[in-house]
């Protein structure tokens, strides 16, 4: 796809439906390995939804959302919270880019829209974000732009299981922007 004028603004609520959809539809693209065919067939759009519609209605002060249109069209959302968690830092909590979007280098561009915000929140935090272990497209994406993998855990699904997940981090906000441009 030849991606012509590509966009970035702030999320707003009238961007909840085009979030929570795409958040919805990754989830089952990606993580039917660790949850459960009910959870993805009936459940996790009414989830998401309720969980987007919190965010953009009622947002935490260390909360920034960014969405991408590419020609005018939703492309995609990176969310992120500042001072999230007390070793690692700012975590990107979201990153999600449609389908047809993928070839365009909006994901490296959201992330480090979201590193620019990080760095003026607070520039002495270390970026990091948790990747579930079955997505190792993601963790490849992610490498290539300079995260290391410094931590593994579990994250409690909604569907009540346990997934194995990574911890990727990069050492400031600074050092994701200052990484080479990757089309995925």
């Amino acid at each position: 796809m030849h991606c012509r004028v590509i966009q970035f603004k702030d999320a707003t609520p009238a961007d909840l439906s085009d979030i929570a959809t795409l958040h919805a539809k990754s989830w089952q693209e990606n993580y039917h390995e660790v949850l459960s065919v009910d959870y993805l067939k009936d459940k996790v759009l009414t989830e998401r939804t309720a969980v987007w519609t919190d965010r953009l209605t009622s947002p935490k002060s260390n909360q920034h959302v960014i969405i991408a249109k590419v020609d005018g069209e939703f492309a995609g959302f990176i969310s992120i919270f500042g001072a999230n968690h007390e070793k690692y830092g700012t975590i990107i909590d979201n990153l999600h880019v449609l389908p047809t979007f993928k070839s365009c280098g909006i994901g490296t561009k959201l992330l480090k829209a979201a590193a620019e915000w990080a760095n003026q929140f607070d520039a002495s935090l270390p970026l990091y974000l948790e990747v579930l272990a079955c997505n190792t497209k993601a963790m490849g994406f992610y490498s290539s732009l300079g995260a290391e993998h410094i931590a593994t855990s579990y994250w409690h699904t909604p569907c009540d299981s346990q997934a194995k997940e990574y911890v990727y981090s990069w050492p400031s906000a600074e050092a994701l922007t200052c990484q080479p441009m990757v089309h995925r």
